[in-house]
Order: structure tokens, then C-alpha cells, then sequence
């Protein structure tokens, strides 16, 4: 673009000053332009005064041409933005195939719609499709899933995941997005993550940014980026673990959590998985402290204490009791994101389910 443009209109113009003055063209002004005094062109004696004067006027001028160029790109702005539904619901869309929102499908021409709160949306094995969570995130939802939107807005926006795969992509503050399954509720901390449900309601949450509390009644695991848990019906999130884990490792894993049904089987695998624990899989040793029985706690402490040495405040028998507050000191010592953040969510689901 010529810069002559701008100052007289000659040159060729840039497309984009030629969209914003059409856009701006009916805010011009259509009547005779004012005539204003001729200015002296004699130099006079800049005193201080007027040196002040002029430097005021300078200024008032670059500040009235930002405002106006905020307002002209504001105005530019708004007339862009896409219109949105004022519906009640989230924002649907298929992203192959013909999903349902209830009876109802969509899919082609008809490629978005709206899903309310007590509706449920489902794919089958040729469809697939993107949720807008009002604006705090999307949740992609692969084929053969059934869902349901339980509540949305005001800082509770909450899913219920039947059976399928989501991706969840959440910027919102902690605990303003929640997931039920038949087994646990996955609770977003500010994060990226996959969840999967089977047809028997057992699930695996797989972290790939932030972390992720999982719950079932007063069973918690905090699933940070790159660690994996799984969960069953009527016992609810397994023990987490970084996907890097060792074969054996998971194995005795899984065992311990959903397979051994004696206590001396339960003994063998946590003495497995404390024996191949290693640095980083003080994650998972960690969350053992209150997963053992009474009698094995200080097994998995030592363990513990030799891969992350305790913090100033947390004491052998204080862990060996589980006090609450020494065990969260210690998880914040893995530098896998704050306990207090889970806590907080804690005290806000329970004074609204109250």
C-alpha cells in the first residue's frame, strides 16, 4: 500500500483500510464541512506557556486518534463476530456421520445444534462430534458414545459419560467442569484429558495436560499429565500410574487394585510394586499410603521417604495415620500441581450438594 493513501487518497489502497471505511461509511458525516479561521502562519514567541499548550494539544490529538481507531476497530469487531444462539444448552456439531441429540439427528446441512441440560447425545460407529462447553472449553466426542449434559453455567457445568471416549480441553478455573461415570467423577483442575467407559461402566482417564482429580465417595486420585487410572464399578479410581511404567510394574498394578482377592495376594503385589517403583513412580507410592492396610503402611512410607524425601511438617506417624494435611504437604513436594485446589472444589461440592 502507498502511505500517500492515507494522508490524501492517492496510491493504491491496502483491502483491509478499504473494508474498514466501507464498513465505517455510514457514520460519515453528510452535510457541508464547517469552515474554521484562517491560522497565522507568522511565527510567535513559543513562551512557556504556549509550549505547554502545544504539547497538551499534541498529546489530546494522538490520544482522540487511538480512541477513534479503537472504536473503528471495535465497530469492525463487532460486525464479524458470528451471531450466537441464545438457546439454553452447549453448542453441537457433527463431525462426521449423523450423531443424535436425543431423537433428533444432525449431521450435513444440519450440521449443528443444541444440546440442553437433561438431554442426552449419542454416536454410533460412523459419527462423531464437538461439544462447546460454554466458553470455558470443548469436549470432542469419538464414535459409538453416549452422553448426557446434567448442568451447565454459573460455574457448574457437569457431563455424564455413559459409555464411549471424550477428549476434554477445559481452560476454566479448577473444578468448574466435572465428568460422571458409572464408577467415579472426573473432576477437571485446568487441563487436557481423555476418559474412556465400556459397556460394564469401567473407565480409564488418561491426563495429557494438567492434572485431573478422580472420586468415588471418599476414594480420590489425582491423575497429573502423562499418568493414566483406571476405574471399576462399586470400587472406584484404581491407584495412578505414568504411562512409562514398567510392564510388571501396571501388572501388579491392576492386581492389587481390581484383581487379587486375598489379603495375601494384595501383600505380594504391593510388595511387587514397591520392590519396581521408581523415582517417578513416587506418584503412585504415594497415593498406596492410604490405599494399604494399617498394618503395610510403613512399608510403603519408607518406600516413600527414600524415593521423595518428606517436607518439613509431615512426621512418620502423622503419615501413618493419615493425617490429611501432612499427606497433601507431601503430594505438594511432587510438583504435580497443589492439593488445595482439590480441597477447595471439595468444599464447594459438598456445600452445594448440601
Amino acid at each position: 500500500m502507498n502511505d500517500d493513501y492515507l494522508w490524501d487518497g492517492s496510491g493504491e489502497p491496502d483491502p483491509e483500510i478499504q473494508k474498514l471505511e466501507n464498513r465505517l461509511a455510514k457514520f460519515r458525516h453528510q452535510g457541508e464541512a464547517p469552515e474554521f479561521p484562517r491560522i497565522s502562519a507568522a511565527r510567535q514567541p513559543r513562551s512557556w506557556r504556549r509550549l505547554v499548550s502545544s504539547n497538551w494539544s499534541f498529546g489530546l490529538a494522538a490520544a482522540t486518534a487511538t480512541v477513534l481507531f479503537m472504536a473503528a476497530f471495535g465497530i469492525l469487531w463487532w460486525s464479524q463476530k458470528p451471531s450466537t444462539n441464545s438457546e439454553p444448552g452447549w453448542d453441537v456439531e457433527s463431525v462426521a456421520g449423523t450423531p443424535k441429540v436425543e431423537s433428533s439427528a444432525f449431521g450435513g446441512n444440519a450440521g449443528a445444534t443444541k444440546l440442553g441440560i437433561g438431554q442426552t447425545l449419542v454416536t454410533d460407529s460412523h459419527s462423531k462430534a464437538n461439544i462447546s462447553v460454554a466458553d470455558i472449553g470443548t469436549v470432542s466426542v469419538e464414535t459409538n458414545t453416549r452422553l448426557r449434559l446434567v448442568a451447565g453455567g454459573h460455574g457448574h457445568n457437569r457431563l455424564a459419560l455413559d459409555r464411549g471416549t471424550i477428549h476434554a480441553y477445559i481452560w476454566a478455573l479448577p473444578g468448574e467442569f466435572t465428568v460422571d461415570t458409572p464408577s467415579a467423577i472426573a473432576v477437571d483442575l485446568g487441563c487436557s484429558y481423555t476418559l474412556e467407559v465400556d459397556d460394564s461402566g469401567a473407565g480409564l482417564l488418561r491426563t495429557k495436560l494438567g492434572w485431573v482429580g478422580f472420586k468415588l465417595d471418599g476414594h480420590e486420585a489425582f491423575i497429573p499429565a502423562g499418568a493414566v487410572c483406571a476405574t471399576r464399578p462399586k470400587v472406584g479410581p484404581g491407584t495412578p500410574y505414568f504411562d512409562d511404567a514398567s510392564a510388571s510394574f501396571r501388572a501388579a498394578l491392576s492386581k492389587f487394585d481390581f484383581g487379587a482377592s486375598t489379603p495375601e495376594e494384595r501383600s505380594a503385589e504391593l510388595s511387587r510394586i514397591l520392590a519396581e517403583s521408581r523415582q517417578r513412580d513416587a506418584l503412585t507410592v504415594w497415593h498406596l499410603l492410604a490405599r494399604v492396610d494399617e498394618s503395610e503402611r510403613g512399608s510403603v512410607y519408607d518406600r516413600l521417604a527414600t524415593l521423595l524425601p518428606p517436607p518439613s511438617g509431615v512426621s512418620r506417624d502423622g503419615i501413618l495415620r493419615l493425617d490429611q494435611k501432612m499427606l497433601d504437604l507431601w503430594w505438594n513436594q511432587l510438583g504435580l500441581g497443589d492439593a488445595s485446589l482439590w480441597r477447595t472444589w471439595e468444599r464447594s461440592w459438598s456445600e452445594a450438594k448440601s
